[in-house]
Order: C-alpha cells, then sequence, then structure tokens
C-alpha cells in the first residue's frame, strides 16, 4: 500500500487549511494561563494512525507522545529518555523510554504500546493512508500488500521501556520522520474497549501527551485540551487550557481578535493587508506549499503537458498572491519549500538548486500561454477543455478557486472551467478516492526532507492525487531511497533529478509557498514551529500583563 495523506498536505495536507496556531487570551491574572486559538476545519480524526491532515495533526501532537519530538527546529527525545543507539550499519534504532510515563488513565506506557501501534500502522486491516510512510521498516511493504503478518514487522520490545526498530535499508531522516504523529502510540485497551468508535470522541480516547482532549463529539466546532497532570513533562506545561474553535473567515477572525475572544487570528487578502502595520501582526513561513494536481484519467486533455503548462503560464502567481492571499506567501515552481532541506556537504537550499531548471514554466505569460494551449488542443483534436476544479469552502479558497478560473478564461480560448467548493474533509475524501479533475492541493512537510514532498508523486501512493506518473520519477524516487541512501551527494542528485521531472512534465502546477498572516497577542511566549508546522505548546506561556 502506497497511499499517502494530507498534513498534509495532501497532506493534509489541501486549499491551504493547515491548522491555525494559537495567541494569548488571559486579560486577567488568573492562575491558569488560556490559550484562544482557531482552526479552519474540525478535526477529521483522533485516531493517530488514521490522520492525515494538518488540523488532526495538531490536535494530535498537543494530546499525544511519540519517541521523539520537535521543539522549534530542535529534535529531542519525548517519551524516548535520548535519542536512540544506532548499529553500526545504520539499520537497527534502540531506544530507551521513560520508566513510570502514564497514559490519562493513569496506565504505564511501555515499549509493547509502540509495537502495537506501528504494527496497526501497516496492517493492511487498519487501513490508514499512511501506510506507506513506514517503508524502510523491515517487512513493512510485504505487509501493507498483504503478503506477511503485521506481527513480522521490525520492531520489537526487548524490555518494559526498550523498543528496538530494525530497517531494510538505510534511512538516514529515520529520527526525523518518526515524530509524525502517525507513530504516535496508542493504548491497545482503549481501542479494544470502544472498537469501530474509538477516537470517534472525546470519551473513546486515552492520551499521553502535554493535553488531554475534551468537549470534542467528532463534528464539534469548538473542543478545550486540557494540561494532563500524567505528561511526563508536565511541570513545563504552563498554559493549562487550550481553547480552539473553527473560523472559515478572515473578517470574522479579526472580528473575534479584536474583540478578545481569539489570541491569535490567521487572516489573508485583504485584512491581512490592512492589518500589516498593526504590531500584533506578524507572519509565520511555512514547509507548506500549494499546487494543483490534474487527473488526466478523468479528463484525458490533461494528460497534455502542452495543455498544462499553459495553464501554469496563464496564472499571475506574485499578483494572485498579493490580491487574494495577501499574507506573505511567495510563488513557486516546484513543491518542495524552500528552507526545509538544504545539502549536508555544500549546505545549498534543496528548493533554490531544484527550480532552477524550469523556473521560466511558472513565470506568466499569457501569450505563450494561449499559443501552447492551442497546440495542445491541435494535438488532442478537440477545441476545448472541460473540468470541474475543487477545493475548500474557505473563504481564501474560494478567492483562490475565483482567481484561477478567471485567469484561464482569459488566457486559454474556449477553456470550460466549473467551480466546486466543499468542506474540508470532503475535499481530502474526493481527492483521495480520486474523484477530481483537477484539486487544489497542499502538503506540508511531515519532516524536514525533500522525500516528505517527493513520495508523494511516486505511481499508486494515494496522495498522488491527479495518479500522474513517470518512471524516471519513480526510479530516481526509489534510488533515493535504497543504492543511494548512505551517500550524501548521490541521494540529493536523485532526488533533484526527480523534482526536476516533476517540474519539467508540469506532473503538479505549483502556486505558492506558505507565509501564514497572524495577529498574536503579545503576552504570548515560546509558541515555536516545527518543521512540520507542528506547534511545541511544552515550554509556552501567556501570562496577563
Amino acid at each position: 500500500m502506497k497511499k499517502k495523506p494530507l498534513w498534509l498536505g495532501v497532506m493534509a495536507t489541501s486549499l491551504t487549511l493547515v491548522l491555525a496556531a494559537c495567541g494569548s487570551s488571559s486579560s486577567s491574572a488568573s492562575k491558569t494561563q488560556t490559550i484562544n486559538r482557531m482552526s479552519k476545519d474540525v478535526i477529521a480524526t483522533m485516531d493517530p494512525q488514521m490522520a492525515t491532515d494538518a488540523i488532526s495533526g495538531q490536535v494530535l501532537q498537543d494530546t499525544g507522545a511519540g519517541l521523539l519530538r520537535y521543539d522549534g527546529k530542535k529534535l529531542q527525545a519525548d517519551v524516548a529518555k535520548s535519542l536512540p543507539k544506532v548499529s553500526k550499519d545504520k539499520k537497527t534504532y534502540t531506544y530507551t523510554l521513560r520508566p513510570g510515563t502514564k497514559w490519562s488513565d493513569g496506565k504505564t506506557v511501555t515499549a509493547k504500546d509502540f509495537v502495537y501501534s506501528w504494527r496497526r500502522l501497516v496492517d493492511p486491516k487498519t487501513k490508514s493512508e499512511y501506510a506507506y510512510i513506514a517503508s524502510g521498516i523491515k517487512n513493512a511493504d510485504a505487509i501493507t500488500a498483504g503478503k506477511k503478518a503485521p506481527s513480522t514487522l521490525g520492531v520489537k520490545a526487548t524490555g518494559k521501556y526498550t523498543f528496538q526498530v530494525t530497517l531494510e535499508r538505510v534511512m538516514p531522516y529515520f529520527n526525523k520522520m518518526i515524530t509524525l504523529q502517525v507513530f504516535n502510540p496508542v493504548e491497545k485497551s482503549t481501542v479494544d474497549k470502544y472498537g469501530k468508535k474509538f477516537a470517534t470522541s472525546s470519551k473513546t480516547l486515552t492520551f499521553n501527551g502535554p493535553y488531554t482532549l475534551s468537549k470534542w463529539n467528532g463534528s464539534s466546532n469548538t473542543w478545550t485540551e486540557t494540561k494532563n497532570p500524567k505528561y511526563w513533562n508536565a511541570k513545563n506545561v504552563h498554559v493549562g487550557k487550550i481553547k480552539t474553535q473553527v473560523v472559515k473567515d478572515t473578517t470574522t477572525a479579526l472580528n473575534l481578535y479584536q474583540d478578545g475572544k481569539l489570541d491569535d487570528a490567521v487572516i489573508s487578502g485583504d485584512t491581512a493587508s490592512q492589518m500589516r502595520n498593526n504590531a500584533d501582526y506578524n507572519t509565520v513561513e511555512q514547509g507548506r506549499t500549494t499546487y494543483l494536481e490534474m487527473n488526466a484519467k478523468r479528463v484525458p486533455a490533461l494528460g497534455n503537458e502542452k495543455i498544462r503548462e499553459a495553464m501554469s503560464l496563464a496564472i499571475n502567481r506574485k499578483e494572485f498572491i498579493k490580491k487574494v492571499l495577501g499574507d506573505g506567501s511567495k510563488p513557486i515552481s516546484q513543491v518542495v519549500p524552500e528552507g526545509l532541506f538544504s545539502n549536508d556537504k555544500t549546505g545549498e537550499d534543496f528548493a533554490t538548486a531544484a527550480s532552477k531548471k524550469y523556473a521560466s514554466e511558472s513565470d506568466y505569460d499569457v501569450k505563450k500561454a494561449t499559443k501552447l494551449y492551442k497546440e495542445g488542443l491541435k494535438e488532442l483534436g478537440t477545441d476545448h477543455v472541460q473540468f470541474t476544479l475543487l477545493g475548500d469552502d474557505t473563504d481564501v479558497a474560494k478567492k483562490t478557486s475565483e482567481y484561477l478560473i478567471g485567469a484561464w478564461t482569459k488566457a486559454l480560448p474556449g477553456i470550460k472551467v466549473t467551480n466546486k467548493s466543499v468542506p474540508f474533509k470532503t475535499r481530502v475524501q474526493l481527492s483521495l478516492d480520486h474523484q477530481a479533475d483537477v484539486v487544489v492541493s497542499s502538503w506540508q512537510a511531515d519532516f524536514p526532507d525533500a522525500i516528505s514532498f517527493l513520495d508523494l508523486f511516486t505511481t499508486g501512493n494515494s496522495y498522488n492525487m491527479g495518479e500522474w506518473s513517470s518512471a524516471k520519477y519513480d526510479a530516481d524516487i526509489k534510488a533515493s531511497k535504497t543504492t543511494d541512501a548512505a551517500d550524501v551527494q548521490k541521494r540529493w542528485d536523485d532526488l533533484k533529478d526527480a523534482d526536476e521531472t516533476l517540474a519539467g512534465q508540469q506532473g503538479v502546477i505549483g502556486l505558492y509557498q506558505t507565509g501564514e498572516a497572524h495577529l498574536t497577542k503579545k503576552t504570548i511566549k515560546h509558541m515555536p514551529y516545527s518543521p512540520g508546522n507542528m506547534i511545541n505548546f511544552v515550554g509556552t506561556t501567556n501570562k496577563a500583563k
């Protein structure tokens, strides 16, 4: 099973339906520090092994604890006492857990919890869209393909507090990768107790992270996270409550912020432009990109490379960002974000290096777009292209769709595009089911490595929404994971070649890298974002002045 999610991306993952950030709320010096924050949509699931989006990912980050955790850009131990011992061949990782770490029901977190949960991730019966990410762990691929039992996965408890992982191949990013919430443990007794109802409401969950979740029923527009006194590092959890409400409209977000009902508001468009000089305004540059995926199996004309390049050239990304987003985002010509991944030998940024060859194919050029479009139509033997553009139903998403349709209508004679705006969860599911002609997708890094993005577009990956396929691309990605995995430069070259293939064929059309505009109360201190855009609230404070 080579399927993938949406933090992200689609991971979760998405017209930039990233989780919203936080802020401060206390107007008086109360003993319990509280943060009132917003999310752009509801929590899709609280099952770590089933979560595929950034919104669920943030709450799972708050309420769960894996072996390791990012505090900003710093990788540190969480349930594990320290970074693992790694064998000389770099294929065996041994993690020693902190003794006495507890679940919220008082039971002890042990190595067996991790064994159970990681097996659950790859078990075909679980139907996890993220099962593919375990590829490289011994027998993971065979298990997801149904050829071996989950019990054969290369994980074992060699002691109550010792968890060992055996890999089939060298994975230089392994420690970074397992900070992703799908690797968080779940308590087997809780899963067994609730069965299909597990993780469908806050009452069917147990937690081992900094917070517990309450007032969530599976579709709630508001929820509350409360400090978990049983978390091993509870002494450094200073914010007692995190209260979240769903806010889809940027004007509403601003009003709630100005009324003191939000400590942090995520804004965009005209609202962001108008508030740019406000003292509370700030921009969070994210490891998230937004792009278009086109499904040629549904609309054969979209398989024509000239048609796809024409669609890209017709978009004035700079104008779009200024008029629609207004939030510090920047244009992209390929999918990997700047600042995410660099060459260990040269220090060169991957996105900068990979974008050079085909950057011009994302330049705004109506004349060239029209010419290529007509040539594509002639090759196809038709006089028009017709498809539906799928996007989210947030204010920004709707305006994005309107802008794109307007740009294409202006530059591409006879093109017929229907707009379809749906709730985030619906868009994600339609995309995963490959029921979209063209979809505005977004992905944020699972971990700081280019493979976190490039793996999405391999043949058969479920997060390859447009089902684009290239044998060369697949071969380069495979080489980066196998024969060249231990060689920094060769692996870099493989990934760069793959990225250039994707960009050169316009397998997806890059739009922008997110720079998320916020209004944040000054009382909030230490609220760092990980490379995957997850906020770590351990250490955060919100003290009223």
